[in-house]
């Protein structure tokens, strides 16, 4: 799995006209999934998640996780991360899930992230073209891909 996690101050998710999620404070998450994406890699990346140390404390200093904040997150279903670039200008996207994978493992995704912050999280809907608006907050733009666990 890989993700691209923005920290922000608000941000939407709009399929056909209709805003069908929205927040102020806390994580955009954009979240690719690829075939050897296991249960473990679901388990180990939303604690990762909720507990990067990420948002301002009193201090003004990053040393504050989403679960301390109570901050509020968006996941959007991105295969895109999956991207090979090595040859040519056109990127393949064979490494990205088919949605007999995916969509379970997306789903599972959101409920994991769901227990491990104890609140409803909200979505983007799989496969659909959505308009995600944001306002990035720092910029903070954190990349965690399940594979490089160092």
């Amino acid at each position: 799995m890989k993700v691209v996690i923005q920290r922000v101050s608000e941000a939407s998710v709009t399929v056909n006209s209709e805003k069908i999620a929205t927040i102020n404070s806390g994580l955009l998450i954009f979240l690719g999934i690829e075939d050897l994406d296991t249960i473990d890699d679901i388990k180990w990346l939303s604690k990762k998640i909720v507990n990067l140390r990420i948002f301002n404390d009193e201090n003004n200093v990053m040393n504050a996780s989403l679960l301390a904040m109570n901050g509020d997150v968006i996941v959007v279903s991105q295969f895109t991360l999956h991207a090979s670039t090595k040859k040519g200008n056109r990127p393949s996207y064979i490494k990205a899930s088919k949605p007999d994978f995916a969509i379970p493992m997306y789903e599972n995704f959101i409920l994991q992230l769901e227990n491990d912050l104890g609140k409803k999280i909200q979505s983007g809907k799989f496969g659909a073209d959505m308009k995600v608006t944001l306002l990035n907050d720092g910029p903070v733009t954190i990349v965690i891909d399940t594979k490089d666990k160092k």
